[in-house]
């Protein structure tokens, strides 16, 4: 079962990708809890150290993983 989620979560993670390599940036997959719903992500490259980072992460990258991805709760930056 956690398989399955983690490709989910992979899945919308590449929909987010193309937005964020625009402005120099990425996100990389880290870890997913199922007994919290929390994922871990790490955001690279531009994305790493800008401002609007915090943002970014809360307000667009966790937006689209819980529509895509019903399981997760939260969406954490390592």
């Amino acid at each position: 079962m956690n398989k399955e989620i983690e490709t989910k979560i992979l899945s919308a993670l590449e929909a987010v990708r193309p937005s964020l390599q625009v402005d120099g940036g990425d996100v990389a997959f880290r870890e997913f809890d199922p007994a919290t719903g929390i994922v871990k992500v790490e955001l690279q490259g531009m994305c790493k150290g800008c401002p609007m980072a915090e943002v970014t992460l809360k307000m667009y990258i966790e937006q689209e993983l819980k529509e895509s991805v019903p399981e997760v709760t939260e969406v954490q930056g390592v």
